[in-house]
């Protein structure tokens, strides 16, 4: 067979080993042939290809980012996208496609699967919030680099009797603020699926301060919002997709404490850091499982699928059950988070 492989969105650990999975079983095992589409949607839209061989799966295992480059681009804004897509998959003279993204790149294979295309999917983001997977790889990744972050944070910390903020990644789900804050001993963890008003926060941190603890960490996700009307962060500037743009939460609750309590206060903002660099050993194997589940789908015919990880074991599930909403933090897991707050 003759597939079409593409990585859409933002970069996430262990794309690679995903690639390089789906490759080498695909060339040892089914003789497939393989077409490298270029940065997400647009190298199927815009023709932006090359013809894969053995050796670019070769040496990738490790490494971070995507060989295949990625972007946001999504075929809706694009006057007739989704039929320019469509003729050019036929033009390449492809037999499937398997799309490997988060909820927005998803929704696009969801789209061309009702339009006929043979498409399966590979569930992707650090954020962990796409519905039907236990979890995501680049979530492991991600956390750790989080953790070790807030390690190094307390002894600094500590040191100044400073409150230090620690801004995650986080849109929708606080799923790596909640994962960090318990792994990294943060004092309190915001996320979007809580609300809270400033008062809650500066309440805990004076607790603390009431035993002798005269240093907190605070963990918030990007997405979270303070309660008090007025302060909400969100600009106008959107993606391809309808994201807003966020950041600056961080700054904000740190100024605010720092106004309200006198402690000396510091935001620091993790930002992309989370996302690139080398994945752990636990996104390198769920990549690689992911990736040997999806070429077996492939040449199963098991199309608008993609795989999920459900126990300990890859399923099949419906791509339109990955995307039709975003998972959130459940609350028994946010209760243990709580236990050690303030």
């Amino acid at each position: 067979m003759k597939i079409g492989l593409l990585t859409g969105g933002g970069d996430c650990p262990g794309l690679n080993a995903v690639i390089r999975a789906i490759g080498r079983k695909g060339m040892d095992h089914y003789s497939d042939e393989f077409i490298g589409l270029k940065n997400g949607w647009a190298g199927l839209m815009f023709l932006d290809y090359f013809d894969m061989e053995r050796k670019n799966f070769s040496g990738i295992l490790h490494l971070g980012g995507t060989i295949l480059g990625s972007s946001r681009t999504n075929p809706e804004k694009e006057e007739g996208g989704y039929d320019l897509a469509i003729r050019n998959y036929k033009e390449l003279g492809l037999d499937a496609l398997i799309a490997i993204g988060g909820n927005d790149t998803l929704s696009v294979a969801q789209k061309l699967y009702e339009k006929n295309i043979p498409i399966v999917g590979v569930p992707k983001t650090i954020d962990n919030d796409i519905c039907a997977t236990d979890m995501t790889f680049g979530f492991d990744t991600a956390v750790a680099i989080a953790t070790e972050a807030i390690d190094r944070l307390h002894t600094t910390a500590e040191s100044h009797h400073r409150c230090i903020v620690v801004e995650v990644m986080g849109r929708h789900a606080g799923w790596i603020a909640t994962y960090a804050g318990i792994a990294g001993g943060a004092d309190i963890v915001l996320i979007p699926e809580e609300a809270f008003d400033i008062n809650d926060v500066t309440d805990k941190i004076q607790k603390r301060m009431n035993r002798g603890k005269f240093f907190s960490i605070v963990v918030v996700a990007e997405g979270f919002q303070l309660k008090e009307e007025g302060w909400n962060l969100q600009t106008q500037e959107t993606d391809d997709f309808g994201n807003i743009r966020l950041g600056g939460i961080g700054d904000l609750v740190a100024r605010e404490i720092e106004r309200r309590m006198g402690i000396e206060s510091r935001a620091v903002v993790l930002g992309h850091v989370q996302r690139g660099g080398t994945p752990t050993a636990y996104d390198r194997v769920l990549g690689t499982k992911f990736g040997i589940a999806a070429i077996d789908l492939v040449h199963e015919g098991k199309f608008g699928m993609m795989t999920a990880l459900q126990g300990t074991k890859i399923r099949p599930v419906p791509i339109l059950d990955g995307v039709k909403e975003s998972k959130t933090v459940d609350k028994e897991t946010y209760e243990i988070a709580k236990v050690f707050f303030g």
